[in-house]
């Protein structure tokens, strides 16, 4: 069964995501929700004050909290639902630790909250989950609204694909929606004809994903956001993968006013995954 899990912190940005998740497992064959909660402790409630030291009751107060949301999603999906609590500091430590530990599938999480407060902190923890690279991570942007995968996009530099492009994730992925799969290049560098090198990758490509059948687009801009968000556009495309190239890779992506048009705007989720 594939294990998909969603943190929550019950903001509407996580449950935006849980909401995606919910629905997108109901379209994947014998996949289940695994909706989790990392905290330290409870300080407090929403007027500050404290609301207990005990880890028991902290415990049941959460355990409340996270049915309740069970119960909101399967009433939109019947996807099998579960829920974890688990204790720790760091949110991005404690979730790829109970990743490792539970063979988790993948991750998905939202990138902005309702508040500035958290939207630091949800988009960073999202961005540094990605930057882990543990598993593919799913990340919904705040408005996204659900709809069935069937058009996929690969960004690929064309550049040693045999050696930088994670063939066995990506097929993972690919699996769970049989997509029709988009390979695109977007390349200043080019300008009347491709480079024999650029073909020859293009070759390895098409071997390596056969079994997809991937169209292949060539885009001549200077600027990769705006080539991708317009090609998302035109080709009416449903889901992103991006395949960092080094673990500095995802953060400086996120810093530029082009991705964060593409990552917080867009309704087409990304999906993470590292060579």
């Amino acid at each position: 069964m594939k294990k998909l899990l969603v943190p929550t912190d019950f903001s509407d940005t996580s449950k935006n995501a849980a909401l995606f998740a919910v629905q997108m497992a109901a379209d994947i064959q014998n996949a289940k929700i695994i909706l989790i909660h990392v905290s330290d402790k409870i300080t407090g409630g929403s007027d500050g004050s404290p609301l207990t030291e005990d880890d028991d009751d902290r415990r049941i107060i959460l355990s409340q909290a996270l049915g309740q949301l069970k119960e909101e999603l399967l009433a939109v999906s019947q996807a099998p639902i579960e829920f974890a609590m688990e204790k720790g500091s760091s949110l991005v430590e404690t979730l790829t630790r109970y990743v490792r530990h539970q063979a988790i599938d993948m991750v998905i999480m939202g990138i902005t909250g309702a508040t500035r407060l958290e939207q630091i902190f949800m988009g960073s923890n999202t961005l540094e989950m990605a930057k882990e690279g543990v598993c593919p991570v799913l990340i919904v942007p705040p408005d996204a609204k659900y709809r069935t995968i069937k058009n996929v996009v690969l960004a690929s530099d064309f550049k040693e694909v045999e050696t930088t492009i994670p063939v066995a994730p990506l097929k993972a992925t690919l699996d769970l929606f049989k997509p029709n799969l988009h390979i695109v290049n977007v390349d200043s560098e080019h300008y009347v004809e491709l480079t024999d090198e650029y073909k020859a990758e293009r070759k390895k490509l098409e071997t390596m994903f056969s079994d997809y059948k991937p169209e292949f687009s060539f885009i001549r801009q200077y600027d990769f956001f705006d080539a991708i968000s317009q090609f998302v556009d035109d080709r009416n495309i449903d889901l992103i993968l991006i395949v960092p190239k080094d673990r500095s890779f995802v953060p400086s992506l996120f810093k530029t006013s082009h991705t964060k048009k593409l990552a917080y705007h867009s309704h087409v989720p990304i999906v993470a995954i590292h060579e």
